[in-house]
């Protein structure tokens, strides 16, 4: 049985999460449930080989994530994440106006 390229490629995702009412766009090879309750496991990061134009935005995202094995994000955080045949840009950027992105907050109930 023959397989192709295409079967043997490894998934690529792009996994788009609110933090710090900013909005992250990464590409990672994995996604799953985290071992930790309420979380997204995040891990293999992908960022974009050398090139000689610079992207600041790429760039403060290998700064940020460069060195991280694994994210694990609430799972209240994770806006989307979609299964893509390239990588894009990584990107941080503000909520566009009308842009429902509410950080979450844990506050103590009524006494």
């Amino acid at each position: 049985m023959c397989q192709t390229a295409e079967m043997k490629k490894k998934p690529l995702f792009k996994i788009v999460f609110a933090n710090n009412a900013k909005i992250y766009e990464l590409y990672a090879k994995s996604v799953s449930v985290s071992d930790l309750y309420g979380f997204v496991r995040v891990s293999e990061l992908s960022f974009s080989g050398s090139s000689l134009v610079l992207d600041p935005s790429e760039e403060r995202m290998k700064e940020e994530f460069g060195n991280t094995q694994a994210l694990h994000l609430p799972m209240h955080a994770v806006i989307r994440v979609e299964e893509v045949n390239e990588r894009g840009a990584a990107k941080i950027r503000d909520s566009a106006p009308g842009e429902k992105v509410v950080p979450f907050q844990l506050s103590p109930g009524p006494r």
